[in-house]
């Protein structure tokens, strides 16, 4: 494993300015630096994209690398069962796919509950910011060992 893909849906590339008393004020950019400085030997590979299709593609892509996927697909968690297909593809071929949330969804507004995404994710870790991502890389570079 040399490369991991950190995979952002809709609106994650206004963080920053984005509500920040829920997302912090750390840009992809910030959260980028961040998680290269807990991966030595590792590339993130850090993606956003407000296009779902796109999204898609690159969860197409994990499988045939094999590279280990964290994923915070923001707004489409709740409703987006092509994603959820696309992330069952992957860890049913073996591929590990962390879902992360910045903030706490089940402390938030009672749509961000559930997710559609979280049955076929290998784990999910929601509350902690930055750290979430963090975390998910914790375990992706443990279980690689």
């Amino acid at each position: 494993m040399t490369s991991v893909l950190v995979l952002n849906g809709p609106n994650l590339g206004r963080l920053g300015t984005r509500e920040p008393d829920v997302y912090g004020s750390g840009t992809l950019d910030d959260l980028r630096a961040l998680l290269q400085d807990d991966a030595p030997g590792l590339t993130i590979d850090l993606r956003q994209t407000d296009t779902e299709g796109e999204l898609l593609g690159w969860l197409h892509e994990a499988i045939d690398t094999g590279a280990p996927v964290i994923l915070n697909a923001g707004a489409w968690t709740h409703y987006s069962y092509a994603l959820r297909d696309a992330v069952g593809m992957v860890t049913k071929a073996g591929g590990t796919v962390i879902e992360v949330h910045i903030s706490n969804p089940h402390a938030r507004e009672e749509f961000r509950h559930t997710s559609v995404i979280s049955a076929v994710a290998t784990g999910v870790i929601a509350g902690f910011g930055f750290e979430s991502y963090r975390l998910a890389l914790a375990s992706i570079r443990r279980n690689a060992r």
